[in-house]
């Protein structure tokens, strides 16, 4: 056996649902770039899940069945003003909350490909009311519930902040969220396939895909990178910072991507957004300062911004604190997740790999008397 440490490179099964070649990202054959400038977030996720855009009878359905189950039972909200809130992480609260909602669903443990999809349809149309709900039960406020004539991008925002947003507003988290839906065989859509290859439920698949994508390492970038932002201040703090980081050799989050060779294709389209969101905003110093520290970055070490990089002002200027970044990607990702679950269903085999063993060879057993 050949070990490959952090399975980079090794493809680990086959999937119609994204695909990266040539540093451009794919859903089912259509490149980002065309959904996150043309498709609502609702567009994408019955693309992913069924394989093709929807027609307009089939979208207006389709959000009509989201719309219908947006709602969170009140025990998951009430679960949750028990947490110690000022102390938890909102990815262990997530993680906890989508658990605990299989046990207010009795179609939990259906396997059929019907009952998958409606729970599937559930458990998106849940996730955002749950994050929106979480941030606001934090604040000391009461959840907003949500309402059924907004699309999913606005519904969230209302639900956020008790108000609906502007146009711009919309616009940017749907961008967001379409540009987050899926990426190929990350750490935790490999996650969830693994789990539900068990045969394992919906729920216990996205919860375990949650606690993957709670490592810092994978979906906690963006935080980082506004905790940044914040520590430099100013944009007449840049270049001290940056080459006092690089000296240090400090990392710098937001940067370099283990697949992408000549840049991440969703950075360019999220920063254009951030652009457009920031314009005439208070918040328009953390991207202009951005702005320079991936001019710093490019120069010193030829290294170009994720989607991580700029989606931290884009969200800050929404209304997130940071620690909610994650969470909201969460949201998005969930789509992507559960096409990857599905699919997982539809031809399912156990993933069971091998490791190299590198322990003590065969040896004689002492009984405990004689050591």
């Amino acid at each position: 056996m050949t070990t490959t440490k952090g399975l980079e490179g090794v493809v680990a099964t086959t999937s119609a649902i994204s695909s990266i070649n040539q540093d451009v990202l794919t859903y089912r054959g259509y490149n980002i770039k065309d959904l996150a400038q043309g498709s609502a977030f609702e567009e994408v996720i019955y693309l992913l899940w069924n394989g093709e855009l929807p027609s307009a009878d089939e979208l207006d359905m389709f959000k009509r069945e989201l719309a219908e189950n947006a709602n969170v039972p009140d025990e998951i909200f009430n679960m949750i003003k028990t947490f110690p809130l000022e102390n938890v992480h909102p990815m262990a609260i997530l993680r906890t909350a989508v658990s605990a909602l299989a046990l207010f669903d009795d179609q939990a443990d259906r396997m059929e490909k019907e009952a998958n999809k409606k729970k599937a349809i559930r458990l998106q149309a849940k996730i955002g009311t749950i994050v929106a709900g979480l941030a606001r039960i934090r604040n000391g406020e009461k959840p907003v519930a949500p309402k059924k004539d907004l699309s999913y991008a606005a519904n969230f925002l209302y639900m956020l902040n008790n108000r609906e947003p502007s146009e711009v507003e919309e616009r940017a988290i749907n961008t967001a969220l379409v540009l987050h839906a899926d990426h190929e065989l990350n750490a935790s859509t490999f996650t969830a396939r693994v789990c539900v290859a068990t045969l394992s439920d919906i729920y216990s698949g996205v919860t375990s895909a949650i606690g993957a994508l709670k490592g810092p390492l994978h979906g906690g970038a963006n935080e980082q990178v506004m905790k940044m932002l914040f520590e430099i201040g100013s944009i007449n703090e840049v270049d001290y910072y940056i080459s006092q980081a690089l000296t240090n050799k400090k990392k710098i989050m937001g940067f370099g991507h283990r697949v992408y060779k000549t840049g991440d294709p969703r950075a360019r389209i999220i920063k254009k957004m951030t652009d457009k969101l920031t314009t005439n905003n208070e918040n328009r110093k953390w991207f202009e300062m951005s702005e320079h520290i991936e001019e710093i970055m490019k120069e010193k070490k030829g290294l170009l911004p994720n989607t991580d990089f700029y989606s931290a002002t884009l969200y800050h200027t929404l209304g997130l604190k940071s620690d909610l970044f994650t969470p909201v990607f969460a949201v998005s990702r969930t789509s992507g997740w559960l096409a990857h679950i599905l699919e997982q269903y539809s031809d399912n085999r156990l993933i069971r790999p091998r490791a190299e063993y590198n322990g003590p060879a065969l040896r004689p057993y002492i009984p405990l008397a004689e050591r």
